[in-house]
């Protein structure tokens, strides 16, 4: 006999033996669903904990806002400048952290030093959409 189906007699007394099949669809479409998911989820927190580089961008803080439709996330540029007189070198970066983003927020307009970790191969866009976390900032003199 087969793992998924027995014969059992009929109580009854009849000679005709009766065969219950166990379904294991339901178990099937658990592991279809949760072993992907299971995946994704050490995945995300695998690139979200360990960080590709780490560093620091000054420049004017120019931009900063809450983003998404969805997942709302911090987004903010910076206008580095290099020589004066010169286009600024725009840098895009995502805030995390609450307590961050209102310290970020509060420097608006200012000469700012960010520091920062990268993380490639963020699976969605609900955690940044950048791959630049901002971790602190200070003003810079």
């Amino acid at each position: 006999m087969n793992d998924h189906a027995e014969v059992h007699s009929d109580p009854t007394g009849s000679a005709a033996p009766r065969i219950v099949v166990r379904h294991r669809l339901p178990w099937v479409i658990a592991a279809v669903i949760g072993v992907p998911l299971l995946v994704i989820t050490l995945y995300a927190g695998l690139v979200l904990h360990w960080s590709y580089s780490q560093g620091a961008r000054a420049g004017v803080l120019q931009k900063f806002s809450r983003k998404g439709w969805i997942c709302k996330t911090w987004e903010g540029e910076l206008a580095m400048t290099t020589v004066p007189g010169v286009a600024p070198t725009l840098w895009t970066f995502s805030v995390r952290d609450a307590h961050t983003a209102e310290q970020v927020g509060a420097t608006l307009g200012r000469r700012v030093m960010l520091h920062y970790s990268e993380h490639r191969g963020v699976p969605t866009s609900c955690f940044g959409e950048t791959s630049y976390f901002v971790d602190s900032v200070a003003v810079v003199p």
